[in-house]
């Protein structure tokens, strides 16, 4: 799955990966992948601007330390970030249902009478 597909969608996926705890940038972008059968292969170009947007945001902090003789930014959710997650599950749950009303074959969308 391309980036492109995630417009609008990209932050909401790292906040749901770092509820789950604080993780570095690899493995973030390991647990996209993990989490979607392989279907989320997102470059690092695209995950770390990501994650810089939203530290500035106020939504992730980051840390810096040394695994292994490597420097390692750690990532973990703030409560902003959590509020910030609240409100992007019921917008998607409002967009998918919205959606479905067109897309799911088995619940044809309403037809206005003419």
């Amino acid at each position: 799955m391309k980036a492109q597909a995630l417009h609008g969608h990209l932050d909401a996926l790292l906040l749901a990966v770092l509820e789950q705890g604080a993780l570095h940038g690899y493995a973030i972008i390991e647990a996209l992948r993990a989490g979607s059968d392989g279907n989320l292969e997102l470059p690092t170009g695209t995950i770390y601007p990501a994650l810089r947007r939203l530290e500035r945001a106020g939504h992730v902090d980051s840390t810096w330390s040394t695994v292994n003789g490597r420097e390692r930014r750690t990532y973990q959710l703030t409560d902003s970030g959590r509020r910030a997650l609240a409100g992007e599950r019921a917008g998607w749950r409002e967009f998918s249902t919205t959606v479905g009303q067109f897309l799911d074959p088995g619940n044809p969308p309403p037809v206005a009478p003419v």
